[in-house]
């Protein structure tokens, strides 16, 4: 039996979507003693089914890997290896995403041109620029 947080984790939603699936009674639940909801694994099957038949850039099975939830996903444009680094750079239609990392990560990932990459953004600062 799973809390209703950990099975939006298992599914890659926020916990208010599971919330409402609950509510309306999309999701089958238990409900405890003390009024909580517990979500057998049978019912969560067939999601996790149907989220693994969608193309991989599609599925959110790779959300459930890692804890960044800010992905964007594009083309690797080049990868250039020098000593300890390799710069990265991806592209999200008409933008660019430059990424510094490690060259050991960058040989481990086999990054190539044209390959589908995400770029994973995990920050506690946003700076914006006013364009007019």
């Amino acid at each position: 039996m799973f809390s209703a947080r950990e099975a939006a984790r298992m599914l890659g939603i926020s916990y208010p979507t599971i919330k409402q699936w609950i509510l309306s009674g999309k999701l089958k639940t238990v409900t405890t003693p003390g009024g909580h909801h517990r979500i057998p694994e049978p019912a969560l099957k067939p999601y996790l089914a149907e989220d693994r038949r969608r193309p991989q850039e599609e599925s959110r099975e790779r959300y459930r890997r890692v804890s960044g939830r800010n992905q964007i996903v594009g083309k690797v444009v080049s990868v250039r290896i020098e000593g300890l680094l390799a710069q990265v750079v991806l592209a999200i239609g008409e933008q660019r995403i430059n990424s510094i990392i490690t060259a050991e990560a960058a040989r481990e990932l086999g990054l190539k041109k044209g390959q589908t990459a995400a770029a994973l953004v995990k920050s506690t600062d946003v700076m914006i620029e006013r364009l007019d």
